[in-house]
């Protein structure tokens, strides 16, 4: 085992200050009385309240949220059928074309997959607004499911979905009974990621929102041109708890989860 060096020691600290500490300072701030966010003027929540009475903010999150929950399920469900086309169809005409379409959203820059879906929009006479938001971010976070998903087909013991089909199954059957729930940590893994990146867009989302829809990272960002402000601080205080709380959860749920199993297996052993 290497031993911890002053050299080590030193760069950790560094890189984690870098990191995290811009964070601490923010989350410090938001309890700011002051209206100007670098000059400390006593404690206070004020600004929470005052972002909970924002209208606008308010708005802006209940699109994002609709929006990412929407677009998140829809990718979650082409992106598996996606997944499962690649990894056991085999050898078909167009599997090439139609993999590269499927992955292109990965390596494409955000700028050029939201001017294409504008155009396009534009093209078919289609008003932006919530629905152009949806079917953007449906568009770029479905390549993200059908990696994640493709990885744990990969890997599948097909042996089970065959002694399914033996046992008097139909295809159709074996996927829903034992294909979907082996591969169900996977499926709800690119669920989640593609939450997340639906509600971290500010690019695509910012290309095909129109008046009608504006999204979270659009109104911070349009607010934050002028100046910060306290709310903003606020703001993202909020959202640090909610991705900390969340985070932890994830943690605690999945230490238990291998600790039954872990439990399950000795159990078994032992009879």
């Amino acid at each position: 085992m290497r031993r911890l060096t002053w050299f080590n020691a030193t760069s950790l600290t560094f890189g984690f200050a870098f990191l995290y500490l811009p964070m601490v300072l923010l989350v410090i701030y938001s309890f700011n009385e002051s209206k100007l966010v670098t000059v400390w003027a006593g404690f206070s929540t004020r600004w929470y309240g005052e972002l909970l009475r924002n209208e606008a903010f308010l708005d802006a999150a209940w699109v994002t949220i609709q929006v990412a929950f929407v677009s998140s399920t829809i990718a979650t469900i082409l992106g598996t059928m996606g997944a499962y086309v690649i990894v056991r169809a085999g050898r078909f005409t167009g599997r090439t074309l139609f993999s590269g379409m499927i992955y292109a959203p990965l390596v494409m820059p955000e700028v050029i997959t939201g001017l294409s879906l504008l155009l396009l929009f534009i093209g078919i006479g289609l008003d932006r607004g919530m629905f152009t938001i949806i079917l953007a971010h449906t568009t770029f976070s479905m390549c993200y499911v059908s990696v994640v998903v493709s990885s744990r087909l990969v890997t599948f013991d097909r042996s089970l979905e065959e002694a399914a089909l033996d046992l008097g199954c139909s295809p159709m059957q074996a996927f829903r009974l034992v294909t979907l729930p082996i591969i169900a940590p996977a499926v709800v893994a690119g669920w989640l990621l593609a939450f997340t990146l639906s509600l971290d867009d500010l690019v695509i989302a910012s290309f095909t929102a129109g008046p009608s829809a504006t999204t979270l990272p659009i109104k911070i960002w349009s607010s934050i041109r002028l100046g910060v402000s306290p709310e903003i601080n606020a703001l993202s205080t909020l959202l640090i708890a909610v991705v900390s709380v969340g985070v932890i959860a994830a943690s605690i749920v999945t230490k238990r989860s291998a600790l039954r199993q872990e439990a399950e297996e000795r159990a078994a052993e032992r009879t």
